[in-house]
């Protein structure tokens, strides 16, 4: 069920300065900056060789990455986020184990255009977990 890790994200406070870093220092490709109302996010990927880094940054004061910021005031790793077949069935599956499904617990569309959900920190260890469906 799940497929390989598609990314890693650090929310920062400028997500294009924060992956000009990253593209200087290991000569990575870097996206554009692409807002998403939805999320209340912008985000800036890189990619690298074997996975990608998604710099997040808050659109909007409400955005639940300016909350993550107070917080955390030099940013940080925000979610980790795997890559599945089948969303639904992924969703299910996760439930039937205990896991807890933020939001609504329906699929959104996320910056690769794809469904996605973030599943509850407090049944990963600690650790925010998104699935995108591949």
């Amino acid at each position: 069920m799940l497929g390989r890790l598609n990314h890693v994200a650090i929310a920062v406070r400028d997500a294009e300065r924060a992956a000009k870093i990253y593209g200087a220092a290991f000569g990575a490709d870097i996206s554009a900056a692409v807002p998403l109302p939805e999320h209340g996010v912008i985000t800036v990927f890189v990619t690298l060789p074997n996975t990608k880094i998604e710099f997040i940054q808050p659109l909007g004061d409400n955005s639940p990455i300016a909350k993550f910021l107070e917080r955390n005031a030099d940013g940080g790793i925000h979610h980790i986020c795997y890559d599945v077949p089948d969303i639904l069935a992924a969703r299910d599956r996760l439930v039937s184990e205990g896991a807890r499904v933020l939001g609504d617990g329906e699929p959104k569309i996320g910056a690769h255009g794809k469904p996605v959900l973030f599943l509850h920190p407090k049944d990963f260890s600690g650790a925010l977990v998104e699935i995108e469906q591949t």
